[in-house]
């Protein structure tokens, strides 16, 4: 009889985690237990909807003459996303990356108040970026070296409805030609029963 090998802690929920940014060139941070350092900025609480990893990709296929299934599929697009909430709209790192505006320009003035304007002509704004999902004693952690909002939805205001800033991160392939560094901390696999 075949026995069905099944251990709960190597499954993941996304019970908690955050996210982070960093100009580019800033270094992974070593560990997805341990709590980002300078020149890291937290990006505060995030929506309960959790974190998005998305993958986009796109394919050739080739079947040859007389055969009606392809014997050869090539990949002609391959994109990593993330997709998340984030609610402290009024955290100055949140208003800089949703804005595309540096950080410093958004210091109050002596009365306390921030100003600033749309640019109708944005530039890019390439950052990176240090995503974590924690289950427990599991953990993941996704280090964007090169990332940037391709995706920003509308800004509700309600009474009964928290604002947030609902963005995208598109990651670029850096200099290595990689675009996601995954670091997990898990549980060791069981070895299957011998057959």
């Amino acid at each position: 009889m075949v026995q069905i090998t099944r251990a709960a802690d190597l499954t993941v929920i996304g019970a908690n985690g955050g996210g982070w940014v960093a100009p580019t060139g800033s270094s992974a941070p070593d560990s997805p237990l341990t709590q980002p350092l300078a020149p890291w900025a937290a990006l505060g609480a995030i929506s309960d909807d959790g974190l998005v990893y998305g993958f986009d990709e796109d394919s050739q296929e080739f079947t040859p003459w007389g055969l009606t299934s392809p014997f050869r599929t090539q990949i002609t697009k391959s994109v990593r996303t993330f997709g998340l909430t984030l609610w402290e709209t009024s955290r100055t790192t949140v208003q800089s990356i949703m804005y595309r505006i540096p950080e410093g320009d958004l210091e109050p003035d002596v009365d306390g108040i921030t100003s600033f304007a749309e640019t109708a002509s944005p530039t890019p704004d390439r950052r990176a970026w240090w995503f974590v999902v924690l289950d427990g004693s599991t953990a993941k952690g996704f280090y964007v070296p090169q990332g940037e909002i391709s995706d920003r939805s509308d800004v509700t205001f309600k009474q009964d409805e928290m604002s947030g800033y609902e963005i995208t991160v598109t990651a670029y392939p850096d200099e290595a030609g990689n675009t996601v560094y995954h670091t997990d901390s898990v549980p060791a696999t069981p070895v299957a029963p011998a057959s």
